[in-house]
């Protein structure tokens, strides 16, 4: 899964350390999660966009099959 989450904490002022402890996660999981290394659960992906005053597909996009 895609995702919009380093370029909308970037355009927040947003570091990666702040937005983990925002979220209550390692900088490691935010880094991850920048890299499409990990998809987080339903709640975390809530939790995200709730930070950036958006909802969840406005920050992680599904892949579509052809």
């Amino acid at each position: 899964m895609q995702n919009r989450m380093k370029q909308l904490r970037q355009e927040n002022g947003i570091s990666q350390d702040k937005m983990a402890k925002m979220l209550g996660v390692s900088r490691q999981t935010i880094i991850s999660i920048e890299k499409g290394r990990y998809n987080p659960s339903l709640p975390l992906a809530i939790q995200i966009a709730r930070c950036f005053h958006t909802i969840v597909e406005d920050v992680f996009l599904l892949e579509e099959e052809e």
